[in-house]
């Protein structure tokens, strides 16, 4: 029950921080926006060493260091799927090849659910389908492209979760310090190696800190729940953050729901009741 309660909550909280990052875009270039707030997680990261410290094993910094570039990548990637293509295609693949990944990981390596928590998990699968679809605005997919892209994106956030999941115990926060290093200095690098300029725009640090500062907060939500937890239904649970965001989209910025995300939101919250029972 701790596990599904952290894993909740660090949905809604990922769901938040991808909510300040969309208003960032909208306001900065997107190397900016990704370098910046993954600098303001990193700093974040280091405040909270003293409440969760642990021993800096190079195995810890090591996996720590490549969930952190997968994450990263998988933003960028994120980010031109939505550029080339159309939130209706992008969104679901991404979300639900994300999802798909985890559990699909922790059933190989011998984690076996109960049939009432697999139940939760193809519901949440779904529900993850519903609440990505946006409604249809008459622009054409974008090609083949957009899709391998977005395929790409959600392999990076799968990814992201599987290799953090493998830091081994009594690390603390340093798994996620060596994430948020490795993930600064790769995307800088790729920043300035394609002449991308890093300066935000007027107006767009406070939702860059914002989303920064959430992201990492749900990074450790994630990591206390999977030590305490099964990854193929962490991971799901996790995966269900679009919900959140579109719940504050709707509330904040007054953009309507159509009848399959309402329908979604539903299957979410039918999704998080199944696996807690399970």
């Amino acid at each position: 029950m701790t596990a599904v309660i952290l894993a909740t909550a660090c949905a809604a909280v990922y769901g938040t921080a991808d909510f300040l990052g969309g208003l960032a875009t909208r306001r900065a270039r997107v190397f900016a926006v990704v370098v910046l707030s993954q600098a303001a997680g990193l700093v974040l990261a280091l405040a909270l060493l003293p409440v969760l410290p642990g021993t800096p094993t190079l195995a810890t910094l090591a996996w720590g260091a490549a969930s952190g570039i997968s994450g990263a990548l998988a933003v960028l990637l994120f980010y031109q799927a939505l550029a080339t293509g159309v939130m209706s295609v992008v969104a679901p693949i991404t979300a639900t090849v994300s999802a798909v990944l985890p559990v699909l990981f922790g059933l190989a390596v011998g984690e076996r659910p109960s049939p009432v928590a697999l139940g939760g998990v193809a519901l949440a699968l779904l529900a993850v389908l519903l609440v990505s679809r946006a409604s249809s605005d008459g622009k054409a997919s974008g090609g083949y492209r957009p899709v391998l892209t977005s395929m790409a994106a959600g392999a990076g956030f799968g990814g992201f979760f599987i290799l953090l999941a493998q830091v081994p115990e009594g690390g603390g926060i340093w798994p996620l310090i060596g994430a948020r290093v490795a993930s600064v200095a790769a995307i800088g690098l790729l920043a300035l190696a394609t002449g991308r300029a890093l300066r935000p725009e007027s107006g767009a640090l406070p939702f860059i800190i914002g989303a920064g500062v959430l992201d990492m907060t749900a990074n450790v939500l994630f990591m206390l729940a999977q030590q305490r937890g099964m990854l193929s239904l962490v991971g799901v649970l996790v995966s269900l953050y679009p919900a959140s965001t579109l719940l504050l989209a709707r509330q904040v910025l007054g953009e309507r729901l159509n009848t399959v995300q309402v329908v979604g939101v539903g299957f979410t919250l039918g999704a998080v009741a199944l696996i807690a029972a399970g």
